[in-house]
């Protein structure tokens, strides 16, 4: 009895040893979570004709520029203008003492009146000297002498008026007028101050500021690039008009856009650079001579093209690079991308992308390569950087080859 009473003591602790065990493994599996898929958000790629553009460093400069000399020396008598103002083309804006030139003037007028009297007495002589020689009165000698003195006399005229004209052109020279219209500088000189014909020095400058230059360097590797892009048909241009816009040195942008005016034919062999030179308007007086700019130059347009934002592209060890893509079973797929410029806030993307691909732009950190994922379809907002949802609940409605339907209205979800 003992025995019995022991062995069934025994059979029943090992049934609920085996009863526990399988309520332990039945919870162990039911306790066991099922991880969600990650839920990512992708912008659908589609080609599209983008404009390649060059930001260019450059100086501005006034686009006439005149450094303001006297033709003659003397005293500075006036100086008739404010300095900093704007002057017009035959402003007067100093006058010299003119004594000296009024009397030189007076001068070559009586010589040209002097010259002028010798020449009625020549005339008359030749005449009486061609009758007489036609009654052998006097000599052929005699009357080629009253012909030299005619003619003589008629240069003796056209010299004293040629003086006379000298005279004058000085006299005139002693008011100084302005070259061209614009804003004129400081003055080096005030009225008192000598003054020579053609010093080195100028007297003032005058800048017109109606229109401004910009001038601009590029590196003849980067055209040499562009030129064979635009003999292959990959790239293709407005012809002779090219737009040019400015960056100012606070990062705004200039409001009135510019144009190419030329480009020098040669490469300064010390920097391997060319200078490109655009004009823009300036009638506010915004834009000042010397002021620091980049110029976003107009290369030319470029037709199915992919753009893929920069922050949907990082590197691989190998410095490529990658993007990852939602492929047509909903998993990650990382490719090799051949990136050739910027533009903005994007990647210019020559190789590695299709028409309708999925481009992951939101949740990249959860988006490992081959796992699957539930797809958001979003886009960026292009002035602030944000990820936009591509409808208007930013609910998902997938097909059957789960490609996100896009309705019309769009709004903004939280960036994950």
């Amino acid at each position: 009895m003992i025995v019995r009473h022991l062995f069934l003591r025994l059979l029943t602790g090992a049934t609920m040893a085996i009863v526990l065990s399988g309520c332990s493994e039945g919870e162990a599996v039911e306790a066991r979570p099922i991880l969600p898929k990650p839920e990512i958000g992708a912008q659908m790629l589609r080609p599209q004709t983008v404009t390649l553009t060059a930001e260019l460093p450059g100086r501005t400069s006034a686009h006439l520029v005149s450094e303001v000399r006297p033709r003659v020396g003397g005293i500075v008598r006036s100086m008739n203008f404010e300095e900093g103002s704007d002057v017009k083309a035959g402003d007067i804006l100093y006058e010299l003492d003119s004594a000296p030139f009024e009397a030189a003037y007076r001068n070559a007028e009586a010589a040209l009146q002097r010259a002028d009297g010798a020449i009625p007495g020549a005339q008359s002589r030749l005449d009486r000297y061609r009758n007489l020689t036609a009654r052998n009165a006097v000599s052929q000698q005699d009357l080629d002498n009253a012909q030299t003195a005619l003619l003589q006399a008629q240069a003796d005229v056209a010299a004293a008026t040629a003086a006379l004209e000298t005279a004058r052109i000085n006299l005139e020279y002693t008011k100084i007028r302005a070259p061209i219209d614009g804003r004129i500088d400081a003055s080096s000189v005030t009225p008192g101050a000598l003054v020579t014909a053609d010093q080195a020095a100028p007297l003032a400058t005058i800048r017109q500021l109606d229109l401004i230059n910009v001038d601009v360097v590029q590196s003849s590797s980067s055209l040499l690039r562009l030129r064979r892009e635009i003999a292959a048909g990959r790239i293709r241009t407005n012809g002779d008009f090219v737009s040019v816009e400015l960056l100012l040195e606070d990062g705004s942008r200039y409001p009135y856009p510019g144009k190419l005016k030329f480009s020098e034919s040669s490469v300064s062999p010390t920097t391997g650079t060319l200078t490109i030179r655009a004009i823009f308007p300036n009638n506010d007086g915004l834009l000042m001579p010397g002021m620091y700019v980049r110029a976003i130059v107009e290369e030319g347009f470029r037709e199915n093209s992919f753009l893929l934002p920069q922050r949907a592209v990082s590197r691989n060890p190998r410095g490529e690079a990658v993007a990852k893509f939602v492929g047509a079973d909903n998993r990650i797929e990382e490719r090799v991308l051949v990136v050739e410029r910027n533009l903005g806030n994007n990647w210019l993307v020559d190789e590695g992308v299709a028409n309708g691909d999925r481009l992951v732009i939101d949740g990249l950190q959860r988006a490992q390569n081959g796992q699957e994922v539930v797809v958001t379809a979003v886009r960026l907002d292009e002035q602030t950087g944000e990820v936009v949802a591509a409808n208007e609940s930013a609910q998902r409605l997938s097909d059957d080859t789960g490609i996100t339907r896009l309705s019309s209205d769009a709004s903004r979800i939280a960036t994950r």
